[in-house]
């Protein structure tokens, strides 16, 4: 008879014997509580969901109800409100420990303020800081991180071990130092490791590496299917949210290498949900992914603030005035709601129309002063850049610093047209960038790069164009690599934000509302 089934037929035995034995058993079980990508939402969003003080409330009141809790945290826990970008870490990292996570691993965006400034935030980190597979030797970070722990809960040994992202193309190299070793490779032999040298009764990877591809890169699904020693993957990186009510989108059940299921989880972004995976201890012996129940729990405000964490709620207090202070000076009006969600291109478009603007501008400038510098073709911005969702309504200064938070610099650069159409060939790919109005990128059916249009004339390889975008991007970064094969002509002097702001006031000065192109400028091409 398959397993699974005399698992399912032996559920109302086991019922029935609890029933009638229930002086003599005592099942000893594990919650692990998880999060990820909470990119620095403190405070709840507009309807309500997320926020510091209510999922500490949540995981509190868990810990008070089960006997073993193991709190985890699978990277990018900063980066997207203004208390990062004021504050630089010294919010978010205390409220992590004063939620009393257990387990801790590296997104990406950790490094956005280099390194030597994540080593003095991460010698305050109470818990264990994983990573198997990024050797920071001889860096700031050296000796910070393990790449492995064992907790024994009940009897039993739990390993988890640490996985971090290929950082090419991705993190800016003056960000980070760090020799990647490859994922799948050292998951196996650490898992291996843990299970048959350790005597591990359960072995968990915690990841941010996603559980959907970016161009070609290894995700928590390959690293499931690849796996033989791994029971449990807790992943970030890629917001997704996998669901176990909806398991035909994102199932959380993969097979490994061997057949046999694992588990693999997240949360989705912005701290919306805490995951909750629940392991009998008493049933470790030939488990599998399918034996290790799975829920996630709504952060909401269902806890009255009486109920809310006194010390995190003061300690708060003086940032929170700051952040107010911000976000409530009103500098503009968007006359209708460009939330990424809703396929809207709005904020995109109004991105790179104000990048193409603010480039030409900068030329006239330059120019008048009696320099050399060609007018701009086109500017280029990445939609990953733009961490925040425009609504209808009133805009704030907030919102605009929160929306571009990154350390960005405007670049004016030469490039040929041959690798900029290696570079919409990879935004292609995945759905489309930000660019100028005078740009469209055709693609097939599927999604495939065709051809790319600038102020109605196809590309010409041979051809040097101007382009503004920002220097992350100049780098080849967000997997454009091609951008990185250009001559800089400028590069502005104070971050992204600071331009784009002052123009949202001068709009909101002379009373006119936002209301850019909803348009995509990235279009299936027609057949004639």
């Amino acid at each position: 008879m398959n397993r699974s089934l005399i698992k399912k037929a032996a559920v109302p035995l086991l019922g029935l014997a609890a029933l009638c034995f229930c002086t003599e058993i005592s099942a000893r079980k594990l919650v692990i509580l998880h999060t990820n990508d909470t990119h620095s939402a403190v405070e709840p969003a507009a309807d309500g969901t997320g926020g510091a003080l209510q999922r500490k409330a949540i995981i509190d009141s868990v810990r008070n109800a089960e006997r073993d809790v193991i709190t985890v945290d699978a990277g990018d826990m900063v980066q997207g409100s203004l208390f990062f970008k004021y504050f630089r870490g010294d919010v978010e990292y205390p409220l992590m420990n004063m939620t009393g996570y257990d387990i801790r691993v590296l997104g990406n965006h950790e490094f956005d303020n280099g390194m030597k400034d994540l080593a003095e935030q991460y010698r305050k980190v109470k818990g264990c800081p994983l990573s198997a597979n990024y050797d920071f030797s001889g860096t700031e970070l050296e000796g910070i991180f393990k790449p492995y722990v064992i907790k024994k809960v009940g009897g039993k040994k739990i390993g988890f071990f640490g996985l971090n992202v290929d950082p090419v193309s991705l993190i800016s190299s003056k960000n980070i130092d760090v020799r990647f070793k490859d994922i799948i490779p050292v998951a196996n032999e650490t898992a291996a490791f843990l299970k048959k040298r350790k005597k591990c009764d359960l072995v968990v990877a915690v990841t941010h590496i996603g559980y959907t591809a970016s161009n070609g890169k290894t995700t928590d699904v390959d690293l499931a299917r690849a796996s033989r020693d791994i029971d449990i993957i807790i992943g970030g990186h890629s917001h997704t949210l996998v669901d176990p009510a909806h398991p035909e989108k994102y199932p959380s059940l993969i097979p490994n290498a061997d057949g046999r299921p694992v588990r693999v989880v997240q949360t989705g972004k912005y701290g919306r949900y805490v995951g909750k995976l629940t392991v009998d201890l008493d049933s470790l012996e030939g488990a599998d992914g399918e034996d290790f129940a799975y829920e996630l729990i709504p952060v909401t405000d269902r806890f009255p603030e009486e109920k809310l964490d006194r010390a995190m709620i003061n300690f708060l207090r003086p940032y929170k005035e700051v952040v107010d202070s911000v976000d409530s000076r009103v500098i503009g009006r968007s006359l209708y709601d460009m939330s990424k969600g809703k396929g809207h291109w709005g904020q995109a478009n109004l991105t790179a129309d104000f990048g193409l603007w603010y480039g030409n501008h900068k030329a006239d400038s330059i120019r008048a002063a009696g320099n050399n510098m060609p007018r701009v073709d086109l500017a280029i911005m990445n939609v990953g850049g733009i961490r925040q969702d425009m609504h209808e309504g009133d805009i704030t200064e907030g919102q605009i610093l929160s929306t571009y938070p990154f350390s960005n610099h405007f670049v004016i650069m030469e490039l040929k047209g041959s690798d900029l159409a290696e570079a919409m060939k990879v935004a292609a790919r995945r759905g489309g960038e930000a660019v100028s109005h005078n740009v469209r990128v055709l693609t097939d059916a599927e999604g495939n790069y065709l051809k790319m249009i600038i102020d109605g004339k196809e590309i010409d390889p041979d051809h040097t164009y101007c382009v503004a975008t920002i220097d992350y991007l100049a780098e080849g970064n967000d997997d454009m690599v091609t951008l990185a094969n250009h001559k800089k002509l400028w590069t502005d002097e104070v971050e992204v934000a600071a331009p784009i702001l002052r123009w949202f006031e001068s709009q909101g000065e002379t009373g006119l509302p936002i209301a850019p192109d909803p348009t995509p400028r990235f279009l299936k091409a027609i057949s004639l």
